[in-house]
């Protein structure tokens, strides 16, 4: 499974950039009363110069795609096993990425059960609602219906809980195993966990590990003959617990299924 970064290109040409909305408005359905101010903003840009909107609009798609660029950037750093925010090794999980040595997180939440802020004070029962958001002040906002149905300070609360159905639990697995097709790293084909012969190796020839998996026996065997143990590193027979020789990017003790394809198959097989 290969990662390609974006080299010197130009940021209209990114994927999913080109049909950038031309209306000042986006994609996005502004609620009465801000469509009334951007409305009256623009009016009045209008009336005292009439390029000046279009300067402004342009201004607008720019920003939209840096964003949207910065966003590839980063995405494309979590598919590499990697944080965004301090580049260590992050854990990925079927719905959250996780780096122990900053901080740094994403989750997602459950879209059908409830989420459950508990209140401080001995209150008998949590808010609940479709949504929580937790702000950088601390204060968490209860959506409910599609509105915000309390904002909770940060001294009011005490934890969020996110109540996951185990129907979606179990629907989240089976789409993520539908979706994993990983080739043979010899003969290309696809390769399959259950089978005998099936092989999961880490390897680095530059700098940074890698993970194959072969098929069967014979591609194994022709993989190793074709590229030999180097003389400083031993991948074929060392423990990569044990040995410092190359920039990590699996860490073999994590217990939980990650969400690359090669990390689940590991996890299929050993279970």
């Amino acid at each position: 499974m290969g990662f390609h970064f974006f080299g010197h290109r130009e940021k209209a040409d990114l994927p999913g950039l080109q049909n950038l909305p031309t209306s000042m408005t986006g994609n996005i359905a502004l609620p009465e009363d801000q469509r009334a101010q951007l409305a009256s903003d623009l009016s009045m840009l209008d009336k005292t110069d009439t390029g000046r909107s279009l300067r402004l609009q342009k201004d607008v798609e720019r920003s939209v795609i840096s964003a949207a660029e910065d966003s590839v950037k980063r995405l494309r750093v979590v598919e590499m096993g990697r944080c965004p925010s301090c580049g260590a090794h992050i854990y990925q999980h079927v719905g959250a990425n996780i780096c122990d040595a900053c901080g740094w997180h994403q989750f997602d939440l459950p879209k059908k059960g409830a989420v459950r802020v508990h209140l401080k004070g001995g209150a008998e029962a949590p808010l609940e609602g479709e949504r929580a958001y937790v702000l950088k002040s601390g204060d968490c906002l209860v959506v409910r219906n599609g509105v915000v149905a309390a904002q909770v300070p940060r001294d009011a609360y005490t934890w969020v809980e996110y109540n996951w159905p185990q129907e979606e639990l179990a629907s989240r697995h089976t789409e993520a195993q539908k979706q994993l097709t990983v080739p043979c790293g010899w003969c290309g084909k696809h390769t399959n966990p259950t089978a005998d012969g099936f092989h999961l190796l880490h390897i680095a020839f530059g700098a940074t590990q890698e993970r194959y998996c072969f098929c069967s026996d014979e591609c194994y065997e022709a993989f190793r003959k074709m590229y030999p143990s180097r003389v400083h590193r031993d991948c074929y027979n060392r423990d990569c617990a044990t040995c410092n020789a190359c920039q990590k990017r699996y860490d073999e003790e994590a217990a939980e299924m990650r969400m690359l394809a090669k990390d689940y198959i590991r996890a299929k097989r050993e279970g």
